[in-house]
């Protein structure tokens, strides 16, 4: 594959309006492409969504590059206005960073190839996105580690800064060149910062031949990744109702993000194991019921543990733990984590592999958990004590969501995969 560019555009931050880039390398930039619809932006929503489902700790991890695609001036000054008020915190704490590319540093948009069919518009449009991915990529490849690209009409989930930091530290041994957060087109497509350079020149290569979509297949491939890595479920909702091309009605909508309203948890069979000393009239199944009783141990050492041991292996995609009466917030399990296990050997009271997934805050978790499509299902999740309890232990509920096999579904119900409903 060629070597990696050393062009640089006549990119620049809005300097005029204080937007100015930390010299803090950060973990992550998370970078966006705007440009004006004919039905309105839905791009100041997009940055709420992304500083409001991440905390002030989480933030400290990235750097927001939004870049402003639009060649009216009218437009620019009124976003960039908007963007400076209600972000103002953001862009002092240098957070977020606003950048424009002049029009004359374009390739030009006239006689373009036209393939697939497209009409000289889609194809002038696609082309000048993929060059307005290429000017955002190339000024942000010097900030952080990672970057993520999104679009300027998402919705993030909660906590997806620490989701994505949790499954860089599960991968930080494996060979990738993209993790997906999202099942749609380029929203959520997780970069090393190194390989930047490369996918830069590979957009501005070939921008007149396919969207920018195909073409991160195509680099994906060329980069030796034979298939996607994909994480469900998504962090990241299109919530754009009319396309930026044409303003056409058109809600695509991502079936792998988790809504608000998550329902109950599945709890599916399970045997629980625990080292913790059980008092007589305390049921060590009650910590894992839906009814309002609980499990109580006096003593508490930091390596005890309780252990959800799943009958058979499962999709887990949230988990929550509640420790500590509910009234009076007493027992709480303070210094403690939770952990997500799997089991190659079949050992039946145990799993041989464990994997992070969160530590308690204020006795609780309360988190979702990232599947690669392809990946191994959850056979374990253990509660593990990191430093001993001065008082006894109340774990009040482990809750689990299990995503359920169709196939299961149907069988349990006597109904065979060629009947009709």
């Amino acid at each position: 594959f060629p070597d990696p560019i050393s062009w640089t555009s006549d990119t620049f931050p809005l300097c005029s309006l204080g937007f100015m880039v930390s010299h803090q390398q950060k973990l992550m930039t998370i970078g966006i492409s705007s440009v004006q619809r004919p039905q309105g932006s839905y791009l100041l929503d997009t940055l709420h969504s992304l500083f409001f489902a991440s905390s002030l700790s989480e933030q400290k991890y990235f750097i927001v590059v939004v870049h402003l695609g639009d060649p009216d001036s009218k437009w620019l000054d009124k976003m960039t206005s908007s963007i400076s008020i209600l972000f103002k915190q953001h862009i002092q704490a240098r957070q977020l960073v606003v950048i424009n590319t002049p029009p004359e540093s374009y390739n030009p948009l006239k006689n373009l190839k036209k393939t697939f069919n497209d009409t000289s518009a889609y194809v002038a449009f696609r082309s000048k996105q993929n060059m307005d991915y290429a000017f955002l990529m190339n000024f942000a490849t010097n900030h952080s580690d990672y970057f993520l690209m999104l679009e300027d009409d998402v919705k993030c989930a909660p906590e997806f800064v620490t989701q994505i930091v949790t499954t860089l530290s599960a991968w930080e041994r494996k060979f990738w060149v993209i993790l997906e957060f999202s099942q749609l087109g380029f929203i959520g497509k997780l970069f090393h910062t190194k390989d930047l350079p490369y996918f830069v020149r590979f957009l501005l290569l070939f921008y007149q031949e396919r969207s920018c979509d195909y073409l991160l297949s195509h680099f994906r491939d060329l980069r030796m990744q034979q298939k996607p890595i994909r994480f469900s479920p998504s962090l990241f909702q299109h919530v754009g109702s009319y396309s930026s091309f044409d303003g056409k009605f058109n809600i695509l909508k991502d079936k792998e993000f988790e809504d608000d309203d998550i329902g109950l948890p599945s709890n599916p069979a399970a045997t629980i194991y625990t080292n913790l000393n059980v008092i007589n009239n305390s049921l060590l199944m009650n910590a894992y019921s839906f009814d309002k009783n609980f499990f109580y141990s006096k003593e508490v050492k930091a390596g005890s543990h309780v252990t959800v041991i799943l009958d058979r292996p499962a999709t887990v995609y949230r988990v929550q733990v509640l420790t500590g009466s509910k009234v009076k917030r007493r027992n709480q399990l303070k210094e403690g984590q939770v952990e997500l296990g799997y089991d190659s050997t079949n050992l039946i009271h145990d799993c041989d592999d464990y994997i992070l997934l969160g530590m308690l805050e204020n006795g609780i978790l309360n988190k979702q958990v990232l599947s690669e499509d392809s990946g191994k299902k959850v056979k374990c999740v253990r509660l593990l004590v990191t430093a001993t309890l001065p008082c006894g232990l109340i774990v009040r509920n482990i809750n689990l969501w299990v995503k359920e096999n169709v196939n299961n579904i149907q069988k349990a119900i006597g109904v065979s995969g060629n009947d009709d409903f």
